[in-house]
């Protein structure tokens, strides 16, 4: 009984529980804090960092202390790219949409690269390639964000699509059930998993794990970069930072939801999980109506507080 207790209360779990739990204590604060709009509001909220949390979710699954820190350049570069091809033309996104998925995925796969091939730490080879991809954008823009967002995507992406729900809360469950496919349906997932526990043991059971590596990487720096296109239909412009604010909230979504920073254990349920964590964190502290430092500094706290508590299990500690 206890066991399957404990199967039951898994860290994606109890990070929903405690989404629930936050909601409803957002009410003792104020008292209009809970009702359907507003849930419907940090769900949409929340779509947008689980969207690009994705890929995190995948190189952090990786192993080998694996943290994609490029993810929010890339989030930048991916609006842009659809900002600047589509120009506000509607039928522009059938050649800018693929560009900027495939500048993602190469990103990614050259991180993935100097990570396997050459041997680069992820950590630096990602930070790297961070700077590289800000360069690029401002040498390509040279400042001026010349371009428009194309109407379609307000309207598919930020608008009510059925009843009150937009349209981009039906692309996170879709982006949800697409990742679960992925990782527990797929050789792909079984392999991933294979590698995060021991790459060795992973190679000699015929896993071909620079591959899966590289694999890996340029999935995260594809999600990385649909989820600037995502961003973009609810900013409906771009900032040459765009996507910088996303980067570290993005990994504590991850570890949050149960994904061991040592890898080899996790599921995207549980960053989706902890992306609401984190909304509500961050709503709730505006609903307090402290000053912009405060709200900060406590929600620093609140991550380093949760990150270690998720943070230390047996696994990580091996």
């Amino acid at each position: 009984m206890i066991a399957q207790v404990r199967q039951r209360l898994s860290p994606p779990v109890i990070a929903l529980l405690l989404a629930i739990a936050l909601f409803f204590a957002g009410g003792l604060i104020n008292p209009a804090f809970v009702n359907l709009t507003q849930a419907i509001n940090i769900v949409r909220l929340a779509a947008f960092l689980g969207i690009i949390a994705a890929g995190q979710t995948l190189v952090i699954i990786s192993g080998k202390e694996g943290i994609d820190l490029s993810v929010g350049a890339v989030v930048t570069l991916g609006a842009i790219l659809v900002f600047r091809l589509s120009n506000g033309q509607n039928e522009a996104l059938l050649y800018a949409i693929p560009i900027a998925l495939a500048a993602g995925a190469l990103i990614g796969a050259l991180n993935g690269v100097g990570i396997v091939i050459i041997g680069i730490p992820p950590l630096v080879m990602t930070l790297g390639m961070a700077g590289v991809v800000q360069g690029t954008i401002l040498v390509l823009t040279q400042g001026q964000l010349v371009g428009g967002t194309p109407p379609i995507m307000g309207q598919l992406i930020s608008s009510p699509l059925i009843g009150p729900f937009p349209g981009v809360i039906f692309i996170w469950l879709a982006v949800g059930v697409a990742m679960w496919l992925l990782l527990e349906r797929t050789r792909f997932g079984k392999h991933l998993f294979a590698v995060g526990v021991n790459r060795t043991t992973a190679r000699l059971s015929g896993v071909r794990v620079p591959l899966v590596v590289i694999a890996t990487y340029a999935l995260s720096g594809l999600l990385a970069a649909f989820g600037g296109f995502i961003l973009l239909g609810f900013t409906q412009t771009v900032f040459l930072n765009l996507g910088g604010p996303y980067l570290f909230p993005a990994i504590a979504a991850v570890v949050i939801g149960g994904t061991v920073l040592s890898g080899g254990k996790g599921s995207y349920w549980g960053t989706m999980s902890g992306a609401l964590v984190l909304t509500l964190i961050d709503s709730l502290l505006r609903a307090m109506q402290l000053q912009e430092a405060y709200q900060l500094i406590i929600l620093g706290f609140i991550l380093v507080l949760l990150i270690s508590i998720y943070g230390r299990q047996s696994d990580l500690r091996q």
